[in-house]
């Protein structure tokens, strides 16, 4: 796991006060690569590497040159093949010099071009720089999980692994896209290819981008392509078994200490469970706040003890007004996931005992393991198909508008959203249902007139493009492609990376192997989730792997108690920083509203806590970035009179 950084002029030489910042600009990364800098530098471009070393300790610097000196290679993440692909490059004539995956990449371009992410497979995003063809190419992984930001800026194609690289050189503009701060308050992130930023942009998952003679083409590479296609009644479970351990064991490679993330759950359990069978010793950690609504160190204590891991569970008592800066500070822009500040303890715990981390992510988009949306969704889809025509959705749209929408109501009292969803299509209901903040509730922060249609929401295509672009007829099966596509990538996959690296620790995830992933959607809904019970596939396994107490336990979420934080120890910060005079936040977002919902928060009135933590958020992110003067408003229509 390293950091890269660089940029390459477009046309003729760089801009020489360019290629003398590289230097700062790869410093900034140091977090990600505390083992070793180097840079590389020409007429026309400029590469610098910050290393976290892995495989090929001794001999795997960067940025790295091919054997005539004509191309150069910037590359962070794993290529969990990169000894088949030696082998086979091998036998075609090509001859290594080291024994990292880095040079594996090198050799692949030369067989095959830009074809060559085909061939590779791992996590991983590079940049590699063809000095005599004065062509760079820039290429992510299928899922996402390694990120890379690129802008044009100064006459240049600027790329880094975090925006902080991007932001030393003498040619950033850092002018903020206050526009999209209506997807990031419904969402509670930025939805690639955008960022907060005007100017920078994120290369999206299974993508490459070229640049060529002054030219900048970007190309998708990878999609699933093949759903439902396997018979119920001639799968076996072996082969799910054995396709998620050639997973686990592909990535078990390091020459530095390894160990995993354990939870309460079965995903990790089950990365735990392969991994002690190819390993003579297991190290996990395991994180839990003195709350027994957010902690789950007794399950995952019963699958340490069951598998004989050597275990590191921690209580964390923690002073979040000690660490939510630090939090914060991790990322490119706000992120309103506060499972952050859990992933960043964990990372913490487990760094102590390893650089490297298997985790349990992907189970729940790529096996149907969010019953709380994906329940609902399915059940909505048959209603729909029962109603009889528009005049059915139009009926639902009525009552919708005027059905009490307090969260003092009892839960089953809480109709509005069902109503919101049967009046309009799946697609519809799925964008509601991801919305951290739903479209009306958000268009009020904004200061913006409500409306209760998410098609009015600037990120609403986007979201469901994925949703509607799935060709499986289920529901389900759509609403876990569009979550693997949108809501994975976006937060998960961003949380878990920079809130890892902020600790040195490399994060590997098996279940987000390409070969489980298109398993996992080459299976029906009714094997996925039979009679709607979710996340079946992976419980069946569990069941022949890990104790019965912890297969059998509710789900629950990688949570943190925020609700309580916003109402004690963030208190006085929010009340000082959000709700005063000098806030951005009081610049961009309407502060009567904010303020009555802070105030109906702490007095226990009403729960506010997503809203409020996105907003909290956003202020300590853009007083770090020192964006703490007010902004002009963004509102365009009039301000409603209050719902």
């Amino acid at each position: 796991m390293c950091g890269i950084v660089g940029a390459i002029a477009l046309e003729g030489p760089i801009d020489p006060a360019i290629h003398a910042a590289i230097g700062a600009m790869t410093a900034t990364l140091s977090h990600r690569g505390p083992d070793g800098e180097g840079v590389h530098t020409d007429e026309h471009a400029a590469l610098g590497h910050r290393r976290l070393a892995i495989i090929d300790v001794a001999g795997g610097a960067q940025p790295m040159p091919s054997a005539d000196g004509s191309r150069w290679i910037v590359f962070n993440g794993e290529i969990y093949n990169h000894r088949a692909l030696r082998r086979e490059l091998e036998a075609t004539g090509r001859v290594f010099r080291t024994r990292s995956d880095t040079e594996a990449i090198l050799h692949a371009w030369d067989a095959w071009g830009i074809d060559c992410v085909q061939h590779l497979e791992g996590m991983f995003a590079f940049a590699l720089w063809d000095a005599r063809a004065r062509e760079l190419f820039l290429a992510r992984d299928r899922l996402g999980k390694k990120p890379l930001f690129w802008a044009t800026l100064g006459g240049a194609l600027h790329f880094a692994s975090e925006v902080r690289a991007l932001e030393r050189s003498p040619a950033w503009d850092g002018a903020l896209d206050l526009e999209a701060l209506e997807g990031y308050l419904s969402l509670g992130y930025f939805l690639a290819p955008d960022t907060i930023y005007r100017h920078v942009r994120k290369l999206e998952p299974g993508t490459w981008l070229r640049l060529r003679r002054g030219s900048i083409e970007q190309r998708r590479y990878w999609r699933i392509e093949r759903f439902d296609d396997i018979d119920p009644a001639s799968f076996d479970l072996d082969e799910l078994e054995t396709t998620i351990g050639d997973a686990v064991r592909a990535r078990l490679e390091s020459e530095v200490p390894l160990g995993a993330f354990l939870s309460g759950g079965i995903d990790s359990g089950l990365v735990v469970s392969f991994m002690r069978e190819a390993l003579s010793e297991v190290t996990t950690a395991s994180v839990g706040f003195d709350d027994p609504a957010h902690d789950e160190l007794g399950a995952a204590g019963l699958t340490a003890r069951a598998l004989g891991t050597r275990h590191h569970p921690e209580v964390v008592v923690p002073r979040i007004e000690d660490v939510i800066d630090e939090v914060i500070g991790g990322f490119d822009e706000p992120l309103a996931d506060s499972s952050a500040v859990p992933t960043w303890y964990v990372s913490s715990i487990a760094r102590r005992h390893v650089t490297v981390a298997l985790s349990g992510d992907g189970g729940d988009e790529s096996f149907a393991g969010y019953d709380f949306r994906y329940v609902p969704h399915a059940l909505e889809e048959r209603v729909r198909g029962l109603l009889p025509g528009g005049s059915a959705g139009r009926l639902a749209r009525a009552a919708a508008a005027r059905w009490p929408r307090s969260p003092a109501l009892p839960r089953p009292l809480r109709l509005a959203t069902i109503l919101d969803n049967l009046g309009g299509d799946a697609a519809d209901a799925y964008y509601g249902d991801l919305c951290f903040l739903k479209p009306a509730e958000t268009r009020r922060l904004l200061g913006l007139a409500p409306s209760r249609d998410p098609r009015s929401s600037p990120v609403y295509e986007r979201v469901t493009e994925p949703y509607r672009r799935c060709p499986s007829r289920s529901a389900i099966q759509r609403a876990c492609y569009a979550d693997l596509q949108v809501y994975l990538s976006n937060d998960v996959l961003v949380k878990v990376d920079r809130m890892s690296m902020r600790h040195g620790l490399e994060v590997r995830c098996p279940l987000l192997d390409r070969r489980v992933i298109e398993l996992a959607f080459r299976l029906p809904e009714r094997l996925k989730m039979p009679r709607l019970r979710a996340k079946d596939l992976l419980k069946r396994l569990a069941r022949r792997r890990l104790p019965a107490a912890v297969v059998g336990q509710p789900k629950r979420g990688f949570t943190a108690p925020v609700g309580e934080w916003l109402r004690g120890p963030l208190a006085p910060r929010f009340r000082d920083e959000v709700l005063g005079g000098h806030a951005f936040a009081g610049g961009v977002l309407d502060a009567a509203r904010v303020r009555r919902s802070f105030d109906e928060h702490v007095s226990g009135a009403l729960d506010h806590s997503h809203a409020l933590w996105a907003v909290l958020t956003l202020e300590i992110w853009a007083r770090r970035q020192g964006s703490n003067e007010p902004q002009r408003r963004i509102a365009t229509d009039p301000v409603a009179t209050p719902a």
